[in-house]
């Protein structure tokens, strides 16, 4: 099964570069992901987090 996904991968020209397209967008998503996580802020974090304890 695998042979013939590689052989139909091989014939197509400029698949090499998919692989480091997915790479790239995967890491700069994380990498803003994260920053946002570590910026965004205490008092609301907090506020999120006692949401569910309140009977509002």
């Amino acid at each position: 099964m695998l042979k013939f996904i590689k052989h139909n991968l091989e014939t197509i020209t400029g698949v090499d570069i998919y692989p480091i397209i997915s790479l790239t967008i995967f890491f700069t998503a994380f990498v803003l992901f994260t920053l946002w996580a570590f910026t965004y802020s205490k008092d609301k974090i907090k506020e999120i987090s006692e949401m569910p304890l309140n009977d509002e």
